[in-house]
């Protein structure tokens, strides 16, 4: 994964009136945690993190105040209408440390053929892994699974360097089969509605 090399400037200012005004300057407000020091409250450029943030887990050197310093997204927070970036809390992190991330699951192939469904268990994977070589996703094939069948994370092929951050025999995705209402049941269902 590359670095994206972002811009971040120092906040002296704190509470909800001094981070509208930094919204207003199209900055995103946040918070670098880590290492057991202090916190410190910056201020990035609003578009520039939005298309960083493009990627999961996505790993910037942050200059803050001429000194570089590498972080991770930990926490986002999005206005719920929108969807722009309110706030977001950032983990300090050192080349060769590992870090615990929750990475996307993708599927390839095709079901078995009839009435089967593929159920998510986890939308996204737990994994250990070196900070500077997050894996973006997983991919696990699902082709030619039947209903009953499920795939366990230990079944998941990780990429090189990563170990799994959830127990092996959890359960990651699960075919089930289409349940088909009964003629009984969508009749009563019509006589219900007509009453």
């Amino acid at each position: 994964m590359a670095e994206v090399k972002l811009t971040a400037e120092v906040r002296t200012e704190f509470g909800k009136g001094a981070a509208r005004r930094i919204r207003r300057e199209d900055k995103v407000p946040g918070v670098i945690y880590g290492h057991g020091g202090d916190p410190k409250h910056v201020a990035i450029d609003s578009h520039a993190l939005m298309m960083a943030l493009k990627t999961p887990n996505a790993l910037l050197n942050l200059d803050v105040d001429g000194k570089s310093e590498l972080v991770i997204p930990k926490a986002v927070q999005r206005e719920a209408i929108r969807g722009f970036l309110v706030h977001v809390d950032y983990l300090s992190v050192k080349k060769g440390e590992k870090v615990t991330v929750e990475i996307p699951i993708h599927t390839e192939g095709d079901l078995a053929p009839g009435s089967n469904l593929l159920e998510h268990i986890l939308n996204t994977l737990p994994v250990e892994a070196e900070a500077t070589h997050i894996p973006e996703s997983v991919t696990v094939s699902i082709a030619g699974l039947d209903a009953g069948h499920s795939v366990l994370a230990k079944d998941i092929t990780l990429p090189a360097g990563s170990t799994l951050a959830v127990e092996d025999d959890a359960v990651v995705l699960q075919v089930v089969s289409a349940q088909a209402e009964s003629a009984e049941e969508s009749a009563e269902d019509a006589e219900g509605a007509e009453a």
